[in-house]
């Protein structure tokens, strides 16, 4: 059954979620047409855009005249900074959300009152899904500032009405302190970071089933494998579930899962999914593979219309057995525009991670090393040891030093160099983790 929250008069619709799939598409598509006019009348690249591809706003009626409309990239994003791309006027704008800017300049996302009330209202959803009622004491430890991810989660925790503590990431000591001391029921923050802090727990001699009221965590902002799961709920004692969001769309809480675990609904009244050829840009069937593209229909600051993502998953509208009736993504299988390209051959991180945390005495901790030597590009696989691998024979680490080099030769389909190195040699990250170096690029 799902929740609906009653601790504050600031409730969210979870019966959109059950929507008849008829009716949802005449919504997206009333919607579609209002957000096509929005863009058209106020964002001049975009009207540019649409003039030259032959579309006015009254072609676009229903989502089946999506296919119409000219694609958006993230590069849009930093050739229109900062406000280039706004629908709605400064004075409109309450929030900007956006990336770092480690490497230049950020790209940002403007929000009006109402987007940041849609945004909530997903996050609470996701929430929800994950188990969390207004009874619930939620940890909030990603990060506060442009990114999207530690404002995300405490919305959608205010919108159901539960206890929050906004820890933001880092000083994991505290984190620990204080989730034991206030009863911290959902944890929310990277599985990377997850991992890092089911470890430290287990290292400080706490039992999460003991000394913890941990039931579930709400994971994102970076890709990570079933396996992944099974280990932090394994660490933690808890439900591990996936979200997904960015922060050109609304931030997390675009998709989550459901305690069922079979992909993540996708929040379909406020935004149109699609998965294209990414070579053609031709649409593609449900259950095909490719590339992720999304259309927000209720964000006024800042709309997207046909933003691709270059993720890489699948989509099924096959009913969940949570009662849900929302299109599912699965898990993000790769990216179009960060793949490694070594030798000729497509790698994608996630591949490799898959054998890693499938294979005995590792921990899922590791990190991909490309060159370039004598013209030839080299990939070495740097991969944790448990300690109890670390302090076992030479043969038997020859052995599964072995084994994940054949297994990853026959996954990606190119030989690499595999070094297993001590427990805890690979740094650890409190917010995204760091996966791959490569020094072709310097």
């Amino acid at each position: 059954m799902i929740y609906m929250a009653q601790k504050q008069h600031r409730i969210y619709n979870p019966a959109m979620e059950c929507i008849d799939r008829e009716q949802l598409k005449k919504l997206q598509g009333e919607r579609l047409a209002a957000t096509v006019k929005l863009e058209y009348e106020n964002v001049a690249v975009y009207r540019e855009r649409m003039d030259a591809a032959g579309v006015k706003p009254e072609d676009i009626r229903t989502v089946d005249d999506l296919k119409y409309l000219p694609f958006m990239e993230k590069t849009d994003l930093r050739d229109y900074y900062p406000y280039g791309l706004m629908a709605s006027p400064k004075s409109a704008i309450v929030r900007i959300h956006g990336s770092s800017g480690t490497t230049g300049k950020p790209i940002v996302s403007g929000d009006t009152r109402g987007d940041l009330d849609v945004w909530s209202e997903m996050m609470a959803r996701t929430l929800t899904a994950a188990g969390c009622t207004s009874e619930d004491i939620v940890q909030v430890a990603y990060g506060f500032g442009l990114f999207t991810g530690g404002f995300g989660a405490y919305q959608g925790a205010d919108r159901i009405g539960a206890m929050v503590l906004p820890m933001s990431s880092g000083n994991t000591q505290r984190q620990i302190m204080m989730m034991k001391d206030m009863g911290t029921s959902i944890l929310c923050c990277t599985p990377s970071y997850a991992t890092y802090l089911g470890e430290t727990v287990r290292e400080m001699g706490i039992d999460p089933k003991r000394h913890l009221k941990l039931k579930a965590g709400c994971f994102g902002a970076e890709p990570w494998t079933e396996e992944m799961r099974q280990h932090i709920e394994e660490l933690l004692g808890i439900d591990a579930c996936d979200i997904y969001g960015l922060t050109e769309i609304a931030g997390p809480g675009v998709a989550f899962e459901c305690l069922e675990k079979h992909g993540m609904h996708i929040n379909e009244d406020h935004v149109i999914p699609e998965i294209i050829n990414p070579a053609t840009g031709e649409q593609l069937p449900y259950g095909t593979p490719g590339e992720l593209v999304f259309t927000t229909i209720t964000k006024t600051g800042m709309p997207m219309l046909r933003y691709r993502t270059h993720d890489i998953c699948t989509l099924t509208d096959e009913k969940c057995a949570c009662g849900r009736t929302l299109v599912r993504m699965g898990r993000i299988t790769g990216r179009t525009d960060d793949m490694l390209v070594i030798r000729g051959v497509n790698v994608f991180p996630s591949q490799i991670e898959s054998v890693l945390v499938s294979a005995e005495g590792v921990a899922p901790h590791y990190m991909l090393i490309v060159d370039r030597v004598n013209n030839s590009d080299t990939l070495e696989v740097q991969v944790e040891m448990t300690e109890g691998m670390f302090s076992d024979t030479i043969s038997h680490i020859e052995n599964v030093r072995k084994y994940i080099t054949d297994q990853i030769k026959s996954v990606v389909g190119i030989a690499s160099k595999v070094k297993l190195v001590a427990p805890k040699s690979i740094p650890r990250s409190e917010g995204k983790a760091k996966r791959v170096i490569d020094n072709r690029k310097l």
